[in-house]
């Protein structure tokens, strides 16, 4: 699976301000919500029902929500860079600064799985991490993460 497949360059998003965990995934599912042309309520419960299942916070910094949507119809991703870090109780309790949306259609967890595996896979990448953390514009964040060799 290709990172490029299901993340797009103006999917990037930048000191992003996020006062809290519930106003960052309701930012980010807003922004999903424009970008896909779905009921943004269906895309921010989705993933807040999965949040109750437990974080989705991986550690370092780092956090990979992701759900299955009704209407999806492909994979889709969207990366945020923090403005300031935000308590997502995370697994090791470090605060997040680096977010990977992951919306997936609801039939099957084949797919579902690979896509969720080969971001993970590329975010234990010290030097993709460090990239993301460095980077001044969007674009950087798109290459480190879609065209770096992790």
């Amino acid at each position: 699976m290709i990172l490029s497949e299901f993340i797009k360059p103006e999917s990037v998003m930048i000191d992003l301000a996020a006062p809290s965990k519930n106003k960052l995934l309701a930012s980010l599912s807003e922004q999903a919500g424009l970008a896909l042309g779905l009921p943004v309520e269906d895309i921010y419960q989705a993933i807040h029902n999965r949040e109750k299942l437990g974080s989705t916070g991986v550690g370092d910094g780092i956090a990979i929500p992701h759900a299955p949507v009704p209407g999806l119809e492909v994979p889709f991703g969207m990366v945020a860079r923090l403005k300031k870090p935000v308590d997502f109780e995370s697994v090791d309790d470090v605060p997040v600064d680096i977010v990977c949306l992951l919306l997936m259609p609801g039939q099957g967890s084949s797919p579902y799985l690979n896509v969720l595996a080969c971001m993970a896979r590329k975010l234990r990448s010290p030097k993709v991490v460090k990239s993301i953390r460095v980077a001044v514009l969007p674009e950087q964040v798109y290459t480190a993460l879609c065209e770096e060799p992790a």
